[in-house]
């Protein structure tokens, strides 16, 4: 099969008809064997109901149906999980990403070798201040943090080699990082293709400005995890030892000074709970220590952890 494409959505009934039948002229134009995975993410519309129905119109239509909103990671780790084809085309379903990009993608991926290929809605229909100016921002602070030089890590329209979407974990809300994640997987052959963004046509943005607070955040943890996600103790050991240490110069400081005045200057000196460096070298001492004990529970967690169920499936069709 040469793809598969992989939509999650939330209550886009309206759009959901004329993207079926956008996606089935693209592909039958260029003669793709295909499919087509909608991941209705706890609709409360009739967009099942809608998916339903053309999947019996159109076998190459499948369906996973979460029992409620469970966020767009979840949907696409469920389409990942599910996918056949060669290459795997990930969209969005309010039609402001564009089917006619398909081809492009598809060949970038099987002529000219690219392991994951990220749309660039350079030119933007969205608020400039509410949406334009952050992402910016946003995408420049993953630069910087990841090292991956994409102008757009948040757009929805990507495509991977299929080998790529089997061997990278997306949790929580790290959709945003699919590809920092596929690099720390060591596929690094990542491009960028400008792609066509359009006006929203129906409904409404299911994302608000908190998705950007929530995308630092992120990009704080991913960073985290692709440093120390396998060696926790490498970092909070590391600061453990230097806590340690500013403890143990403090208190011997401490001793030294104490020494001293006794017996060199012959002075009367302050009790050793009197002097600042004390409350210095015992405060590093317990922050050192609970450091080290970080480390050590983190990799504990990370040898007994479980590949938890992390979303519940109500229905499933053609699959």
């Amino acid at each position: 099969m040469n793809l598969s494409i992989i939509i999650p959505l939330l209550n886009e009934q309206e759009s959901l008809p004329e993207l079926h039948q956008w996606i089935v002229k693209v592909m039958a134009t260029h003669n793709y064997s295909y499919e087509v995975i909608f991941i209705d993410d706890g609709s409360t519309d009739e967009s099942w109901q809608i998916i339903e129905q053309i999947s019996k119109e159109n076998l190459n239509i499948k369906g996973i149906r979460f029992l409620t909103n469970f966020g767009k990671s979840q949907a696409l780790h469920a389409g990942f999980a599910k996918a056949k084809g060669d290459v795997i085309i990930t969209m969005d379903a309010d039609l402001q990403d564009s089917p006619e990009e398909i081809p492009d993608l598809f060949n970038m991926i099987t002529n000219q070798n690219y392991d994951l290929v990220s749309g660039w809605k350079k030119k933007r229909y969205d608020s400039v201040i509410g949406k334009n100016l952050p992402s910016k921002l946003f995408n420049w602070a993953a630069r910087k943090t990841s090292g991956v030089k994409l102008n757009d890590f948040n757009c929805g329209l990507k495509a991977y080699k299929n080998i790529v979407v089997k061997n990278i974990e997306v949790s929580g809300e790290m959709h945003r990082y699919i590809p920092v994640l596929a690099k720390n997987a060591g596929f690094s052959k990542i491009g960028e293709k400008v792609v066509i963004h359009q006006a929203r046509k129906y409904g409404e943005s299911k994302f608000g400005m908190s998705r950007f607070i929530n995308g630092f955040l992120d990009l704080i943890t991913i960073w985290f995890l692709s440093k120390y996600g396998k060696r926790p103790m490498h970092l909070f050991g590391a600061l453990g030892v230097i806590m340690f240490i500013i403890g143990f110069i403090a208190t011997f400081l401490i001793i030294g000074i104490k020494l001293m005045k006794l017996f060199v200057f012959h002075e009367p000196t302050i009790l050793v709970a009197a002097n600042p460096l004390f409350y210095i070298a015992l405060t590093a001492m317990i922050i050192g220590s609970q450091l080290f004990l970080a480390g050590f529970l983190g990799e504990i967690i990370l040898r007994t952890k479980n590949n938890e169920e992390r979303y519940k499936i109500s229905g499933e069709v053609n699959l």
